[in-house]
């Protein structure tokens, strides 16, 4: 029975994940009230579920505050595009729903849109974990998003299935895994990802972050991919 306690053991580990990854969800919710400041939670929630992956988490609270502080102001100004572009994109499509089947032109436009709504959603998967990783220009975090999510297809067909799957449990299934939502999909998310954005890292960075962990005061998103 000692040994099942055990911080090392198998399984308390991961009790423990599941345990942050609620914890997690419940910060990300409140933090995402103001809508206006989703944007920012979401990189802090994938700055902590990425240091969960390399068991570096420590005070994941302390954590996904800190995280959410210094990436205020980058996260918020992608969120709000992100968030323009959805509006756009849904009254786009409630026109084409609308209007469908009216002739040979409806068909070319919808198809353009379809790709753009794959597009949006393959941003929306990666831009979050690549700012909670990384720094960049506004611009260039859209462009690394799409070539990433189109370079790692396996991976971004993964994580859409991840998603998925938890928004058909909750609505069909079991509601109260709700509890679990955004922090879980987001932690399943970071395993898949983890060693994509190692890849992409400068060679340099490697030592970078060993000599900023050694301090105990590593900086959320350092480098460009």
């Amino acid at each position: 029975m000692n040994k099942f306690l055990t911080p090392d053991n198998p399984v308390m580990i991961f009790i423990t994940k599941i345990v942050y990854c609620v914890w997690l969800n419940i910060l990300w919710f409140i933090c995402c009230i103001p809508i206006v400041t989703a944007g920012a939670s979401t990189t802090a929630l994938f700055y902590v579920t990425l240091k969960m992956v390399r068991n570096e988490e420590g005070n994941v609270t302390a954590q996904f505050f800190r995280a959410f502080r210094e990436n205020f102001k980058f996260s918020t100004k992608v969120w709000l595009i992100m968030l323009g572009v959805g509006i756009v994109m849904c009254v786009d499509g409630y026109a084409l729903y609308h209007l469908r089947f009216s002739n040979a032109f409806w068909t070319v436009i919808t198809a353009i849109f379809l790709v753009a709504v794959v597009a949006y959603l393959i941003v929306a998967m990666y831009i979050f974990p690549l700012m909670a990783r990384f720094e960049n220009t506004i611009r260039m975090m859209f462009f690394n998003s799409i070539m990433i999510g189109m370079r790692f297809l396996l991976c971004t067909a993964l994580m859409a299935v991840i998603y998925f799957v938890m928004a058909f449990i909750v609505i069909n299934i079991f509601t109260p895994a709700v509890v679990f939502g955004e922090g879980l999909c987001a932690y399943l998310c970071s395993c898949l990802l983890y060693r994509i954005l190692e890849m992409c890292a400068p060679k340099d960075e490697e030592t970078g972050d060993a000599e900023t962990d050694e301090e105990g005061d590593p900086h959320a998103g350092t480098q460009e991919p």
